[in-house]
């Protein structure tokens, strides 16, 4: 990673149009931070690879899954990755295979870039490899599926980070 010490970790969960998967990791990743004291010294954001959702909130059923859960997303709204986030963030977190291929893809080669983008399910051993999947086309369980989910990688996510701080 290019953070120095004194520098906080940024982190981008990308999906298709931000409004389902990347915020709803977004707002766990926040409240997972904060549970381990380590908020401060991570920026968390969320960003899809279309253009479709750019100011919008996340979907009412992602809002009502994580609310049920604790977790507040209201504040977010969708926005589309650019080339420059990939030279900000130090982790670059695909959802599924399709945001992994557009990610890579708008890196243009460069090994550093490529190296920050992943899987978010190669967080966790359970779902090495996994894609998330997108529950924007079926119903409301479909999104409990995808915060069950979230929340073991985010946990591994937030070890691998905690880590990296206590290295440094």
């Amino acid at each position: 990673m290019t953070t120095s010490a004194n520098a906080p970790i940024q982190v981008l969960f990308v999906c298709l149009g931000n409004i389902c998967r990347s915020p709803t990791a977004e707002g766990i990743m926040r409240q997972r931070l904060k549970q381990a004291g380590i908020a401060r010294q991570v920026v968390v954001d969320s960003a899809g690879t279309g253009p479709w959702h750019v100011g919008d909130p996340p979907d009412r059923r992602a809002l009502a899954a994580a609310a049920g859960r604790g977790y507040d997303l209201s504040a977010l709204r969708g926005r589309q990755v650019s080339a420059a986030d990939l030279a900000r963030f130090d982790y670059v977190i695909a959802m599924d295979d399709g945001n992994l291929g557009d990610l890579r893809a708008l890196a243009e080669g460069d090994r550093e870039q490529l190296n920050k983008i992943c899987l978010l399910g190669d967080f966790s051993p359970a779902h090495r490899g996994q894609p998330v999947g997108d529950p924007y086309y079926g119903g409301a369980d479909g999104f409990d599926r995808v915060l069950d989910m979230i929340e073991t990688c985010i946990d591994g996510l937030v070890a691998d980070i905690s880590a990296r701080l206590d290295r440094a």
